[in-house]
């Protein structure tokens, strides 16, 4: 059946020359033996927490989540480099505690690398597993308590990986097998890096993977490196020859991304804000054995340029736009929902009258020029349009950045939009201070109106706030 990943998982944990010597059925190469008898996912020290601020919920929310991947990735690196970024290691181990499973727990260390300390992150199977199929995953997915999120990014992963599996084994997806106790494993690191992804709100974005060379020893024989799963899961990114006889992306970590990414790049145009690193076990001979996450806000060269100017500049954006006289407002609704979703910056629709008297809606998009092919298919999916109209235009914008606020109900991001445009524009991000408010039983309000003078005491410094300005006014000038 089916194999699942392999050395690499194991945080690159498995040595060789020319081949691994292992059940290529997603074991990851853990420490089985570890000593600990906890029965669910009780995790074992997160070193990062001592030196650095855990990220609120929705810290990523309009900026770009990179992985740089020198060495490739696996499953667990991303949980461990997303942790040493800042994502709290009770997310993870709050999502593994939600499954109804048993005979695990996790861990959080740290390994030095080149000089580098970085956190590393094991799951610890302390008893044998069943074989599980794809149904039978999907099944227990569906049957755990995971928030609606994060158990929407949990499917599309394993979803991901089961298809491609599927796809070289050519068997129903239903049947695939993920071998031996590595299941579990992978079902951690998939729901894992699944909260760990949403608790940011990122869009993600990896560099070019390096592809090891050699063999693997699986179920049903010798397999070329890479993987065929793990080729299938990477189609549309880019990818190179990695030059080392190693198992450098496995069908985890290539699932993950393959599920997530929205693109391929080699380094972003960003303003890094947060710098992760995770960890593999093995020592690569020719490279630190690191996987490197960089949060931080994205820029367009074109757009910097032409605000220093003043003029247009080139085009960074394109404008979609279809005629839809045949649609409900529920599929406009649903269509516009798809857009945002798959990487849209906005996404609009506005009501018309076409040929023939006929009421009817235009419905536009806002896209990166890099995203407007793919958006445009997009619209033609899901939309009841025959054709896209595409205008690639400029946009002047103001600088923005998330700044961290301390309040009574917590720690909350509010946007910044700066610039030589007249004061800044501090808004509280809605989602996070609504989940505060919730948590702590009071108005949203009061929660934005908190975080709204927090953030602008640290913008503008001795200013009256409106709300001051306006409680000074007389009652009939109100």
């Amino acid at each position: 059946m089916a194999h699942g990943d392999d050395g690499h998982e194991g945080e690159h944990g498995h040595h060789h020359d020319h081949e691994h010597d292992h059940d290529h059925g997603h074991e990851h190469g853990h420490d089985h033996g570890h000593g600990h008898e906890h029965a669910h996912a009780h995790p074992h020290g997160d070193p990062s927490a001592t030196w650095r601020a855990d990220l609120p919920a929705g810290a990523g929310q309009g900026k770009l989540l990179f992985l740089d991947a020198p060495s490739g990735l696996a499953g667990d690196m991303i949980i461990a480099a997303l942790v040493d970024l800042g994502v709290p290691g009770a997310v993870v181990a709050e999502a593994a505690a939600r499954l109804p499973l048993s005979g695990f727990h996790l861990h959080f260390g740290t390994k030095v690398r080149s000089g580098i300390v970085a956190t590393h992150f094991d799951v610890h199977v302390d008893s044998a597993q069943p074989e599980r199929t794809w149904r039978e995953i999907r099944e227990l997915l569906q049957g755990a308590r995971l928030p609606g999120p994060v158990l929407a990014r949990a499917l599309a992963t394993f979803e991901k990986l089961a298809r491609s599996e599927a796809k070289v084994h050519r068997m129903p997806i239903d049947d695939v097998h993920f071998h031996e106790v590595g299941a579990i494993d992978a079902i951690v690191d998939i729901v894992g890096s699944a909260a760990a992804l949403e608790h940011l709100g990122a869009d993600l974005v990896v560099s070019p993977l390096p592809m090891g060379r050699g063999f693997v020893n699986a179920r049903h024989g010798r397999l070329p490196l890479p993987a065929p799963a793990t080729v299938e899961c990477l189609a549309g990114l880019v990818t190179y020859d990695g030059g080392l006889e190693f198992e450098l992306v496995t069908p985890t970590g290539a699932a993950i991304v393959g599920a997530h990414a929205k693109r391929s790049e080699r380094w972003p145009s960003l303003r890094p804000e947060t710098i992760g690193w995770g960890a593999g076990t093995a020592n690569l001979k020719d490279r630190p054995n690191l996987l490197r996450a960089v949060l931080g806000t994205p820029v367009s060269a074109e757009a910097d340029d032409s605000a220093a100017t003043g003029t247009g500049g080139a085009a960074t954006h394109s404008v979609l736009e279809a005629n839809l006289d045949d649609a409900t407002g529920e599929l406009v609704a649903s269509c516009i929902a798809s857009l945002l979703e798959k990487g849209a910056l906005d996404a609009w629709a506005q009501p018309v009258t076409m040929k023939k008297g006929r009421p009817a809606f235009v419905l536009s998009v806002l896209a990166r020029i890099a995203d407007a092919p793919r958006l445009a298919a997009q619209l033609l999916a899901e939309s009841t349009s025959l054709g896209v109209r595409r205008h690639d235009v400029s946009r002047l914008e103001r600088p923005r950045e998330i700044i961290t606020v301390e309040t009574r109900f917590g720690r909350l991001p509010v946007k910044v939009a700066g610039g030589a445009y007249g004061p800044a524009q501090v808004k509280p991000e809605f989602d996070a201070c609504l989940a505060a408010a919730r948590h702590h039983g009071v108005p949203v309000r009061e929660v934005l109106r908190e975080a709204q003078r927090a953030a602008e005491d640290r913008v503008s410094p001795g200013l009256p706030h409106p709300v001051d300005v306006l409680d000074m006014l007389p009652d009939q000038s109100r």
